[in-house]
């Protein structure tokens, strides 16, 4: 399980919590959901979407540094 921290101004904070969605079951759900949104509604949003390759090599990367940082916890460099 990942931990994120992240920046919203406190307006949408506020409406997020009276709608139930600040919770992180609702949020899982919500980015689930919005990374199987058709593309024209990510672009829509003002997110550029990613390719398949970028997402492969986002998880690749992340894959290494987990593995990295486990050899130098056990002391292996």
């Amino acid at each position: 399980m990942t931990k994120i921290q992240i920046e919203l101004p406190d307006a949408t904070v506020k409406a997020a919590s009276d709608a139930g969605l600040m919770t992180p079951h609702a949020l899982d759900r919500l980015l689930t959901r919005a990374g199987k949104l058709p593309t024209h509604l990510v672009a829509a949003a003002g997110v550029k979407p990613m390719s398949s390759r970028c997402r492969w090599e986002e998880v690749n990367a992340e894959v290494n540094a987990a593995r990295a940082n486990r050899r130098q916890r056990a002391g292996r460099h």
